[in-house]
């Protein structure tokens, strides 16, 4: 998978038609924070594409990019931000269900968690949401380059536990360094691949 054309297509408070709509979606889920937005500018090579911040709870509406024309990731805001008013986080929850739940174009879901720390009990719950719902989902384990090798071989353990993760389904990213951008675009191949017709 060679990404080549990425924009910005719309924002949205809700589930609803939006420009291109019918096109396979990868989602993009995680705390706030967590590098979701870092990893869409990495993979398409574009920095700007993205707006990331370093306040958690930047990401605040369903952000959708159309790439090479033939799918869309979409960028959910993130989860778990402490000092957002319950309102807020209560209508962020919503949001999240509500796309989740009601986009029959979802194909896949990455699940982003930050591999320093163990996954929290919102990270836990999305798996679990994840998999009820029988949305396929791999685990990235981001900001990668920030632990040596001994370290994170361990926390990679640590984020397979608690989101019941096999090893091989996680894939350590690092948006600074590049590692694990392959291993996430060859993911985004397989997902958009058609699946072999039965004889």
């Amino acid at each position: 998978m060679r990404i080549t054309s990425a924009r910005f297509v719309t924002s949205l408070a809700a589930l609803r038609p939006f420009p291109g709509r019918g096109l396979p979606e990868i989602a993009l889920v995680g705390k706030s924070n967590v590098g979701k937005s870092s990893l869409i500018n990495r993979l398409t090579n574009n920095s700007k594409l993205a707006k990331t911040s370093s306040e958690p709870g930047k990401t605040r509406l369903i952000n959708l990019y159309r790439i090479n024309d033939s799918f869309f990731f979409t960028d959910l805001p993130g989860y778990g931000f402490a000092r957002a008013p319950k309102e807020e986080k209560a209508r962020w929850a919503r949001m999240i269900e509500g796309y989740l739940a009601g986009s029959e174009q979802l194909r896949h879901a990455f699940l982003l968690v930050d591999i320093r720390h163990d996954p929290t009990d919102d990270d836990r719950m999305m798996a679990e949401y994840l998999r009820h719902y029988g949305i396929p989902f791999t685990v990235i384990a981001t900001k990668a380059d920030k632990l040596s090798g001994a370290k994170r071989g361990a926390a990679l353990m640590a984020v397979c536990r608690g989101t019941g993760a096999q090893p091989w389904e996680v894939v350590p990213f690092s948006s600074l360094s590049g590692m694990g951008v392959d291993k996430v675009l060859g993911r985004v191949q397989e997902v958009l691949s058609p699946a072999p017709e039965e004889p």
